[in-house]
């Protein structure tokens, strides 16, 4: 897939919509946003045979669309059988993703459980090598995405899913500012350093991978284990602005989808700042 411009929207249905994924990618359209992301977090909420009529609507509306996948996945699990299951529900979300036409899809890929941080790795990098060959079947252009995680608990910072992108063909991390903001206890809010992880993508993974990028922002709370709950971007430290300023500096494309609890709202605000910056 390839982008125009960097997309803003909606992480779900926008609240102000009365219906379905269908009136979503409407309003979405209608608010003048570019992008919603479908969220499979608790399941995968769209039957295969309404696919086609999501991937027109998104179509028709000039709407990209991203999925987050199951909240329920430990790729690093100890029992094998959970493992699997885990494999399972990011395949079902990449299956109908890939049917309404999607980017790519997000989840949390695994926890560190008191283990060694490079074993850790190598289990989560064996499980997602396996669904990228599994969804590389069916569909080569959609992008297996593990999300940079909020907590220190869990596996998943910007320098682990570089490498797993290097190490692994139709891989990308999906790069959640916020989430790296809390997971550094607050350290990770300056323009240093967000230029940082671009550079850092750039250098190790290509410059293309900055015009397909998949982003998560909201504001975001955090204690001294990192994060504890998104927020508002008015009610929270995270410094969105110069966030926005180092994307524009570096010319990235792709999604920025908004967490925040008013997604709406905040989409809006992330594009309008974004086109005055």
């Amino acid at each position: 897939m390839n982008f125009d411009k960097l997309r803003f929207g909606t992480a779900g249905i926008p609240i102000c919509t009365n219906g379905d994924t269908l009136k979503g990618i409407e309003t979405v359209r209608k608010l003048k946003l570019d992008s919603m992301e479908l969220e499979f977090v608790h399941s995968v909420n769209i039957k295969e045979d309404k696919t086609c009529l999501v991937k027109e609507a998104a179509k028709k509306n000039n709407i990209i669309l991203t999925a987050h996948g199951s909240y329920y996945v430990n790729l690093s699990s100890d029992d094998k059988k959970k493992i699997e299951a885990s494999k399972k529900r990011i395949l079902n979300a990449a299956k109908i993703l890939s049917l309404c036409g999607g980017h790519s899809v997000c989840f949390h890929a695994g926890f560190y459980q008191k283990e060694n941080p490079k074993k850790v790795y190598e289990k989560i990098k064996e499980g997602v090598k396996d669904i990228a060959k599994q969804v590389k079947e069916f569909d080569k252009d959609l992008w297996i995405s593990p999300e940079v995680s909020g907590k220190i608990s869990q596996f998943g910072s910007v320098d682990e899913l570089i490498k797993l992108s290097k190490d692994i063909e139709q891989v990308m991390p999906c790069i959640d500012f916020s989430h790296n903001f809390a997971r550094s206890i607050g350290q990770a809010n300056k323009l240093e350093d967000f230029r940082e992880v671009l550079n850092k993508i750039k250098n190790n993974l290509g410059k293309e991978y900055l015009e397909r990028m998949h982003i998560h922002m909201s504001g975001i709370e955090y204690t001294d284990k990192g994060e504890k709950n998104h927020l508002t971007f008015k009610d929270s430290k995270f410094n969105y602005k110069d966030c926005l300023k180092a994307l524009k500096e570096f010319k990235c494309k792709g999604v920025v989808t908004c967490e925040s609890p008013l997604i709406e709202i905040d989409a809006l605000l992330l594009k309008k700042t974004y086109e005055k910056v």
